[in-house]
């Protein structure tokens, strides 16, 4: 059994075409990408088509990798503008590696690799639906803190839902 508090064999990476196989695996699953903006994905073009057209054009999305096989994603938007000082931070992970620590690994890998190609950020937010609590604990145990309740603030998956507002601040 692979020793999840220790990240050994865990990594964050640029997404790489040849990640379409992973991607669908975990990428077609409804309940993986059930609090997720985008629908699962059905079909391996699908999957390149992401890769190519959404993950490697992103500022900065990078794939969950377990011994180099990709079983999430990670991801890091900053704003601009006025707004260039904070960045949204979103993320999952495969079905079978729930519960095991390697959302938690992944961020804390990842939170001061993005940071340090956005050197004017200086908060990070992420939104939650209310319903999805584990997701509440993996930025809790990163040091993300609960901020606000956001009623009836975003549609996801054609309905209006209620969101919790965390922030990290990096210094």
């Amino acid at each position: 059994m692979e020793n999840y508090n220790n990240p050994a064999g865990i990594c964050v990476r640029p997404f790489k075409v040849s990640d379409a196989d992973d991607l669908l695996t975990w990428g077609r699953d409804d309940t993986v990408t059930r609090f997720l903006r985008w629908n699962s994905i059905k079909s391996k073009q699908e999957a390149i088509d992401y890769i190519e057209k959404v993950a490697m054009p992103h500022p900065w999305r990078r794939s969950i990798c377990l011994h180099d096989r990709s079983i999430g994603y990670v991801s890091v938007r900053p704003g601009s503008g006025d707004y260039r000082c904070k960045a949204h931070v979103s993320y999952a992970v495969a079905l079978q590696h729930w519960g095991k620590g390697i959302a938690t690994a992944a961020l804390r890998m990842a939170i001061p690799e993005a940071l340090k190609e956005f050197p004017e950020v200086v908060r990070l937010e992420a939104l939650v639906e209310v319903e999805n609590e584990a997701s509440q604990r993996v930025l809790h145990k990163v040091g993300f803190h609960k901020e606000a309740l956001l009623r009836k603030y975003a549609f996801c998956k054609g309905h209006i839902r209620d969101f919790l507002m965390y922030s990290f601040f990096p210094t």
